[in-house]
């Protein structure tokens, strides 16, 4: 069992990466050749640690913890290969590993974890900001499940303001600590503050969304040929500001919002529309288009049944129609170029 899973968690994916890592390096009489060979595998070093963790942060935004743990060790096992046994790179494995462990219910072990990791924070100057926001936010995960909820909100409160001196507040990796720091509230039954902290969860998601799939248009407008960019302009790929562990966790954190919503145990109307049409942005980004479809539907009658802003309504009709023509091409896998141009 304990095999399948690594497997299925890791092991499939990094195999052949693992190849020209583990071979040995080839004698080289120059000491160019032999210093190009070492900077080759750093990199190769440094590309299956970025691929380990963001194996396992989507396997934790997803629920899968167990298949989340050997993505994590093999993280820790390369960080500490590459950079030995002190270095402030461990952290970040460390709290993949203690998130893993939260969600398994084995909090002994995720105290662990955590304690390892605070020793390395305190322990090195190379740790920064972007690394005690992570750990705080680990921190407030263990007193969540431990039902110590104001210690919670203390850590997700530090990890708040850590994460806005990096990314500012409107960012979708601040939008994690409202998330959490939501929950708390919601816990406790303080609904209006979780209602406020989970409409602006949902706002910051909506703008991010939203500005990628006006840049995916914009891309496509261009390799139709139907405008031009001005010189010096570069649009960012979707890869780089959206990959596989961003991807699950806006599916996990907008399902949350939506369902609580649905069942009304927060407010619905004229709130359900927002979440539904950042969920149909969502979709369409995945290239889910009977999703984004099901969703923009449900966000298109909140908004002409009761929140009227003719803005948004226009935006949802148009993110309708294109996901409606994707959907009639062979496969549903969407327009050419030229047809996403028509649409605009």
């Amino acid at each position: 069992m304990h095999q399948e899973a690594d497997w299925n968690g890791i092991h499939e994916k990094i195999c052949q990466l693992l190849i020209p890592v583990r071979t040995p390096l080839p004698f080289l009489s120059s000491s160019k050749e032999r210093e190009h060979c070492k900077e080759q595998l750093v990199q190769r070093q440094k590309h299956l640690i970025d691929l380990t963790r963001t194996v396992a942060q989507k396997l934790l935004f997803e629920g899968k913890h167990e298949l989340a743990i050997p993505g994590a060790l093999q993280s820790l096992r390369f960080v500490m290969a590459l950079y030995g046994p002190h270095s402030a790179e461990l952290v970040a494995s460390q709290l993949l590993l203690a998130e893993a462990s939260i969600g398994l219910w084995r909090l002994d072990e995720a105290e662990e974890y955590l304690a390892q990791a605070q020793w390395v924070v305190m322990k090195t100057t190379e740790c920064v900001t972007t690394i005690q926001y992570k750990l705080y936010r680990t921190l407030g995960l263990l007193y969540t499940a431990k039902c110590d909820y104001d210690k919670a909100l203390w850590y997700f409160a530090d990890d708040i303001y850590h994460v806005t001196e990096v990314f500012g507040v409107s960012d979708i990796h601040t939008a994690g600590g409202y998330f959490h720091m939501a929950n708390v509230f919601f816990k406790q039954e303080k609904m209006d503050i979780a209602d406020s902290m989970y409409s602006e969860v949902t706002n910051i998601w909506k703008t991010f969304l939203g500005e990628l799939v006006e840049t995916e248009i914009q891309r496509s407008l261009w390799k139709a040929g139907i405008s031009s960019p001005e010189p010096g302009t570069n649009l960012v790929d979707l890869e780089d500001v959206f990959d596989g562990a961003k991807e699950a966790e806006a599916v996990k954190v907008l399902h949350a919002i939506f369902n609580l919503r649905n069942q009304e145990l927060l407010v619905k109307n004229g709130k359900i529309g927002s979440i539904a049409h950042t969920l149909a942005m969502l979709y369409y980004l995945l290239l889910d288009f009977n999703k984004a479809v099901e969703y923009g539907i449900l966000a298109l009658e909140d908004n002409e049944m009761v929140v009227h802003n003719e803005k948004e309504i226009a935006t949802i009709r148009r993110l309708l129609d294109m996901a409606k023509k994707a959907l009639s091409y062979p496969g549903g896998k969407g327009p050419s170029p030229s047809d996403w141009a028509n649409s605009c």
